[in-house]
């Protein structure tokens, strides 16, 4: 199969904020685009926040309005599940082949939830990060574009997989779809696969293993949003405690020769902004942030000084040397304070560590020619017709990504023309 659109056509690889800004950009001065993205969904990583800066918003804000963008645009060709398996050519002519896993679940999917109530199998849910379990036929989370389910054949008991067939009405679960390879002819391609959280269990002395009560930084957002696993409460994994007490560990991974060398610029406001979290559903909880520095450039330093002037938060500017479990289900913090030299341990009922941004190409990128920095960032060619958009370009904030995909899209656009 192959889907042609002419030399002006631009191929977007992601489809978070920055790849749907970009192909959106594209799109309405009259290109031809289409948007990829290996997830059965789009929306990246934001659909996962619970809010983002710099208004503090629900990801609904962004996101349904580009979806609804997206639907209005004939010029946008949309493609989950779809990961890039070949790129020939270049500039003005690229040949890419493209690979689409199969959904089991076709386009007749009204997301009526009749399959999901007859599925007697679970599986991990992957939009909360593992902290729940959703039915094996699932809808990726509430507000996921496209509103379509996805199967996960393999998950599924031979009984099972019949008793979804039998309770769809409308025709739309094919337990024999197969994977489709096509190629598409584009101008340009615009790289905006985003990041993922660091493997915090590579971190030896925060031993994230160890308790259930120590989590990462997007877990936390999951744990707060409404359409999370806990429903908005702030729950100590393992026993559902409400917390008391809990600790932020900066620079979990960053800024380490041994894990990411490079500051992920984000984790110090997301850290502020899940204070805000827990201070408004636990006024009195205590909160201690253990830190190296703290980074929250321009517009968001006056956000920092009116938490950091919260009477119930306390910050400890030194690198956690050992989180230890306790009996109870709490975890004790081991630091060093690096102005008074004084040894610190920190009993809380939870931690949170702010593991930093990874570049979510990885080393297939290379394979496809494309040019990455030291850490796996993608550089920009325009003149190879290669353009980096949002955090596959450096680690930034949402409304940072948004401005990159921007550019991105007008580099694009000029390429082949």
């Amino acid at each position: 199969m192959s889907d042609t659109a002419g030399n002006g056509a631009v191929l977007v690889v992601g489809g978070g904020i920055s790849g749907l800004t970009a192909a959106l950009e594209a799109a309405e001065v009259g290109n031809d685009v289409f948007i990829i993205d290996k997830n059965p969904y789009f929306g990246g990583r934001v659909a996962q926040l619970n809010q983002y800066f710099p208004k503090l918003c629900p990801p609904t804000c962004g996101l349904e309005i580009n979806f609804r963008r997206v639907k209005d645009n004939r010029k946008v060709r949309t493609y989950t599940m779809t990961t890039v398996k070949s790129v020939s050519g270049g500039p003005g002519n690229f040949e890419v082949t493209l690979t689409t896993a199969p959904r089991f679940v076709n386009s007749n999917c009204t997301a009526c939830g009749d399959c999901a109530e007859v599925c007697t199998d679970e599986i991990d849910n992957a939009f909360n990060l593992g902290m729940n379990k959703t039915t094996a036929i699932y809808l990726p989370h509430e507000m996921a574009f496209p509103r379509r389910f996805v199967l996960d054949k393999d998950a599924c008991s031979a009984d099972c997989l019949e008793a979804i067939k039998g309770a769809c009405k409308y025709n739309a679960v094919d337990t024999e779809m197969q994977a489709e390879t096509f190629t598409i002819n584009v101008g340009s391609i615009v790289w905006a696969t985003g990041w993922d959280p660091y493997d915090a269990t590579k971190i030896d002395n925060l031993k994230p293993e160890s308790s259930p009560a120590i989590i990462t930084n997007m877990m936390m957002e999951r744990m707060a949003a409404d359409n999370g696993p806990t429903s908005g409460k702030i729950l100590r994994p393992g026993d559902d405690k409400e917390i008391e007490s809990i600790a932020f560990v900066q620079c979990a991974g960053s800024r380490d020769e041994n894990h990411l060398e490079f500051c992920s610029y984000i984790c110090c406001m997301a850290t502020f902004k899940q204070m805000t979290y827990v201070r408004e559903r636990y006024p009195e909880a205590k909160i201690y942030v253990f830190y190296i520095d703290l980074r929250t450039p321009g517009k968001y330093e006056h956000f920092r000084e009116k938490l950091m002037n919260d009477e119930n938060s306390t910050f400890i500017k030194g690198k956690v040397a050992d989180i230890i479990s306790e009996d109870d289900g709490g975890v004790t913090m081991v630091a060093e304070n690096a102005v008074t030299g004084a040894k610190i341990k920190q009993k809380v009922d939870m931690c949170v560590l702010a593991t930093g941004m990874q570049p979510a190409l990885g080393a297939q990128g290379k394979t496809l020619g494309v040019n990455m920095d030291g850490n796996g960032f993608v550089i920009s060619e325009p003149d190879k017709g290669m353009i980096a958009a949002g955090c596959a370009k450096s680690a930034a904030d949402v409304y940072t990504s948004t401005q990159s995909a921007t550019a991105a899209a007008l580099k694009a656009i000029q390429i082949g023309r």
